[in-house]
């Protein structure tokens, strides 16, 4: 990047600043606020529990948004980054589990949730075995809303661009029984979009070729739609059962790049043309039912189902400078039906101190890929997961502890050439927690998980990216085991709270792309590599710069990391972090954020997600919400990688025209009395995999 972290972070700090955030208003956990004639909005001082800590939204902040997802960033947890503009939840760079009431949901869900029913907000950063390996959980707590029905409407139109979010959800109630209907729509058509790119291909025999691409331009299309439908029955204290389905489509998601080859063996310019994506559509329906029984005993089953039906594609084009006809021409197109089924079953028995869960769950999918460059060849993938779980928790005094163990097994088969693999893998977990007093604990927690190989990794069908770089996969891969172990203090001071720790990560055996060279062709496969070690220090704070009128918040995270691999040996040193600043008074609330990715090391490429700014101001007038805001108005919107290899090393910069001023309007109508939405504990997921089409 042209400047530096600490300059762009004080560019933004200066121009913008963020949300509102709460104290709590239930009567077990208030905390006292000031009344003042306009609205007014303190930061919660956060509840530190052994396994969570839990925030709790005032009145000033549900007044001051319109959906689940501004509740959320007007809270400005620590280490949460919230974008309810490009509609993202990550921690630390990392995706982040969302659930309501327990169960796992999505952003969508998230976004349809009533500010006003939302009683706290718990934040998970060391989920236990039930979780199923996720990195992080952020977990909406939904009281009884007191209105019988709601809807809720938002648009965000881009001014200078086709992009923009649109959204709409109703709910509805009758008897003990609760009607949900919604849908959404993202657009992002030909947004302009250019690559800088080098790269340096260096031979078996020593020599070398560079390719220098300029850019010729490039578009972005990125449309997606989803509506849903569920139906929950509650009878307090007894039973819940629910039905949820949803339709998920991909319009169109493609881009395409075009530039001018420059080699440095003085050999004629080349024109190409990069151009892959994918589209296709899944339905999805899921079951749940809970059963409380004497004795502070639960029983809890999950049926989740999805099918994919689809297309992935890559088409690469090079065309010597002022010549007809093409050097290289290549066209992949590959065709999926895909299946997938989950079954889960917990069991949950509560004491005063203890807390006792046991489950099982089973995952099928069912994967057929019809390859329509290669004369429609047929390829049937089938993977099969039981995993197994335990875990106990119990608080002593000052100090509480959670141990488990899981056991995952995992089989796949290839049926056209017979092959497959099955692998038994442990997954033990546990946490120790020390609370000094009610402002400070210590915590250590110890994690493992597996990652079974995906349908791409696996896939032998050589596919060409370009004029000699091709991609296969490796059928004898064996699923991978990762483990974290994380010590973290948390703190509440006088206008500050937070936490900082470290973190060390190891996956011994992590399923990794590698490159070689047969014969003229380089191709990159996949192995179970030597091992990815790192370490992360973080520093996640909260301020209160000016009380009831300027926070912040945000983290910034060290990472060292060293990758090993067939015949190599990489190490990375990073920063990342993140940013928010808010300014709320008389009903407007002025925000700002800026995030620098994580720099992540996998194989032998550095990579990055997007390095962005906003900022937006929002104005609430009763039902409504008034909006206006500028995404990426300082810098440049870099997203982009970096290869180390010594067959083919080269660095990679996504640019996009993103400095997109928008508006929003929001608007919530609620009526009559409304039941309680349903209290998931669990959720099992069921995602039909997907095929992925070469590209460079």
């Amino acid at each position: 990047m042209k400047t530096t972290f600490l300059n762009q972070l004080l560019i933004v700090m200066a121009a913008a600043v963020v949300p509102v955030i709460t104290s709590a208003q239930s009567a077990a956990d208030t905390i006292a606020v000031r009344e003042l004639g306009e609205i007014v909005v303190r930061a919660p001082k956060v509840i530190r529990k052994a396994d969570m800590d839990v925030y709790h939204p005032s009145k000033s902040a549900v007044a001051n948004s319109r959906n689940g997802m501004q509740l959320l960033s007007n809270l400005m947890i620590p280490s949460l980054t919230v974008s309810d503009q490009l509609g993202i939840i990550q921690s630390a760079g990392q995706s982040v589990q969302v659930r309501i009431n327990g169960r796992e949901s999505s952003i969508d869900a998230v976004r349809a949730l009533l500010p006003e029913t939302i009683r706290r907000v718990e934040w998970i950063d060391n989920p236990g075995l039930r979780y199923g390996g996720a990195n992080c959980v952020v977990n909406f707590i939904v009281a009884n809303p007191t209105v019988g029905g709601s809807l809720q409407t938002e648009a965000r139109p881009a001014l200078n661009a086709a992009w923009g979010a649109y959204m709409a959800d109703a709910k509805f109630n009758v008897g003990r029984s609760q009607w949900e209907v919604g849908g959404n729509y993202k657009l992002t058509n030909k947004i302009k979009t250019h690559r800088d790119y080098v790269e340096t291909f260096t031979y078996p025999d020593g020599s070398s070729l560079t390719r220098n691409e300029s850019s010729r331009g490039g578009s972005l299309d990125n449309s997606q739609a989803r509506a849903w439908a569920s139906y929950n029955y509650i009878k307090p204290d007894t039973t819940v059962f629910m039905a949820e389905f949803n339709l998920n489509s991909n319009i169109a998601d493609k881009t395409t790049y075009r530039g001018l080859l420059s080699l440095s063996d003085g050999s004629d310019n080349i024109l190409l043309t990069d151009s892959h994506g994918n589209n296709g559509s899944t339905p999805s329906l899921s079951l749940y039912w809970q059963q409380n029984f004497a004795n502070r005993q639960m029983f809890v089953v999950n049926f989740n189902s999805s099918f994919y039906f689809g297309r992935s594609f890559s088409d690469y084009m090079e065309q010597i400078n002022g010549a007809a006809g093409y050097v290289t021409d290549i066209h992949t197109n590959i065709k999926d039906r895909n299946q997938a089924y989950a079954i889960e079953a917990d069991y949950i028995k509560s004491w005063r101190n203890g807390r006792f869960t046991a489950g099982a769950s089973y995952t099928a999918n069912r994967n057929r890929s019809q390859y329509e460059n290669l004369g429609g060849d047929i390829f049937h993938q089938r993977q099969d997961k039981v995993y197994l779980f335990a875990e106990y928790f119990h608080h002593f005094g000052r100090w509480t502890a959670t141990a488990g163990m899981g056991v995952q097994y995992t089989d796949f088969l290839f049926k056209e050439t017979n092959q497959g693999n099955h692998t038994w893998s442990p997954r033990p977990q546990a946490t120790i927690t020390y609370s000094l007093n009610q402002n400070h604990n210590f915590r250590l927690n110890f994690t493992s998980w597996q990652s079974s190989p995906s349908l791409s990794e696996t896939n032998i069908v050589p596919q060409q990216l370009d004029g000699f770089q091709w991609r296969v996969g490796n059928q004898e891969l064996k699923t991978a085991n990762s483990y974290m172990l994380t010590f973290r203090y948390g703190f509440n001071l006088p206008r500050v709270n937070g936490s900082f720790g470290v973190r060390a990560f190891t996956s011994p055996n992590a399923i990794t792309p590698v490159l070689h060279w047969m014969d003229d062709r380089l191709i990159t496969t996949y192995e179970n590599s030597r091992g990815l070690q790192n370490i992360s220090l973080f520093f996640a704070p909260q301020i209160e710069i000016i009380p009831d009128w300027l926070m912040a918040s945000g983290y910034i995270q060290f990472r060292m990391e060293r990758m090993r691999g067939a015949g190599y040996t990489q190490h990375s040193n990073a920063w990342s972090g993140d940013v928010q600043i808010g300014l709320a008074h008389w009903g407007f609330v002025l925000s700002g954020q800026y995030k620098r990715s994580q720099r992540d090391l996998w194989g032998e490429k550095i990579s990055w997600g997007e390095d962005i700014n906003i900022i937006d101001l929002s104005y609430n007038m009763k039902s409504w919400r008034f909006g206006a805001g500028v995404i990426m108005p300082f810098g440049k919107y870099d997203q982009g990688s970096k290869s180390l290899s010594k067959w083919n090393r080269n660095e990679q910069h996504m640019r996009i025209n993103m400095r997109m001023p928008y508006i929003s309007v929001s608007y919530n109508l609620q009526w009559g009395r409304q039941k309680r939405g349903a209290d998931k504990l669990i959720n099992v997921d069921a995602n039909a995999d997907r095929s992925t089409a070469g590209g460079r």
